[in-house]
Formats: C-alpha cells, structure tokens, sequence
C-alpha cells in the first residue's frame, strides 16, 4: 500500500476522503552475485547512501540484521526511520529531503567514496554530483521499480505523489482536471509532476508520507473555511 492505513484513517477523521493507489510495483533484487555483493560490504566500515526505504529493506532482507558498522546517509524521515530500525550498529552522519541536498552534505563533510544503494529507476542528480567533486560511487541496485498503469476515473481534488517513478506511471494514461491540486513528498518528484501538468503543486519541506497528507487536509480544510469562499 502506497501510505498506511492509519495515516488514511486519521485523515477520514478529520474530514478527508483518502483513496490509495498503487501506480508502481517494487521488488527486491535476488541472487548469489548481490547477495554476496553486500554480505562482503557488511564486513567492512563503508560510508554508504541510501534513497529510499525500499533500499534499506532489500539490503536488510540479504544480511538478516547482520548489524554492519557503516557511515550511513539517507533521504527523507521514512528512510531515516527504516535505517535506525535495520543497522542499529551503524551510525546516520547525515540526512536530507532530497538528493541534490544530500549531494552537497557528503561534499561538505569530505566523503572519501560511498557506496549507493538504490533502485533501478534512480536518478541521475546524487553520484553525478559526488563525481564531480572526486567521490567515487560504488552503485548496487538492489531493487526494481515496475510501473502499474491503471485508469483512474474519479475526479480527485488532490492527489498526493512519493515517487518521480508513480508520477511517470499516472500520467502515462492519466489526466486531470485544472483544479486537481498535486503533493509531493520533495522537489524531485514535484520537477516530475511539473513536467506533466501546470496544475499547483505543493511540495512537502520534510520527505515523510505522513507530513504529505497532512499537508493535504490542511490545505483543503483552508480552502473550505468560509474567509477562503
């Protein structure tokens, strides 16, 4: 499921309809080569990246919370919050709501090479930045990004994204009406909504699910109080 049940819950109690969507498949990658890829990496003290939680939850299914001392980096609060659950060893030298932010930090704080851990749909802002500036970038993908494409006919006043990839998808067979109102989860993902509509876009300043629908409710509880009329 795109966003928890409980968040979906809490937003009905406070007035707003939540439907969700799966507009892209996730799954891990298998196999003796990246398994041993990453058992060999846990035996080291590396400084590893990761983007996303379906990163950090592929890696840990391969080491079983093998517990690796790494100097880790993350995007966003529900990444932040898989690493601490997963490599309690490890330690979180930094974090960010977007790559390009991200980029910058390991610049500043002189990282000799990372190791990146992502899917295969990653984009290109993160390691072309880091080797620029000198900081090689060791890439292990370690999960797949399939695109669900489904029509949706129902008229949404907002629709809420977390991913560049479930942009592509939507859009691929859907459109919207000029009033639907769009948030997303950080700047990449709303540069992708961008390039498929004109419509507003509110882009969450922390990269949690949870702050997105927030943003949401509250923004449509504004919109229905009768001073916004």
């Amino acid at each position: 499921m795109p966003i928890a049940q409980s968040l979906i819950d809490g937003a009905a109690e406070q007035g707003a309809l939540v439907d969700a969507l799966s507009f892209i498949k996730v799954s891990a990658v298998t196999g003796e080569k990246i398994e041993n890829e990453i058992v060999d990496l846990c035996h080291l003290q590396v400084t590893v990246v990761f983007t996303s939680a379906n990163a950090v939850k592929a890696v840990d299914d391969i080491v079983l919370h093998a517990d690796p001392e790494w100097e880790i980096y993350c995007i966003g609060n529900n990444t932040l919050d898989a690493v601490k659950k997963c490599f309690r060893n490890s330690v979180v030298v930094g974090t960010a709501k977007d790559a390009a932010t991200l980029a910058a930090l390991i610049i500043e704080q002189g990282a000799d090479e990372v190791v990146l851990f992502c899917g295969d749909k990653r984009l290109d802002t993160l390691p072309e930045a880091l080797r620029k500036n000198d900081i090689p970038v060791y890439e292990a993908v370690v999960y797949t990004t399939k695109e669900i494409k489904q029509k949706v006919t129902k008229a949404y006043d907002g629709i809420l994204f977390f991913s560049p990839s479930a942009v592509s998808s939507f859009f691929s067979v859907n459109k919207v009406g000029e009033d639907t109102v769009f948030f997303a989860i950080g700047t990449t993902t709303a540069d992708a909504i961008k390039k498929h509509t004109r419509n507003k876009v509110i882009v969450s300043e922390t990269a949690s699910k949870e702050t997105v629908l927030n943003y949401a409710v509250e923004y449509f509880q504004k919109q229905a109080r009768p001073d916004n009329l």
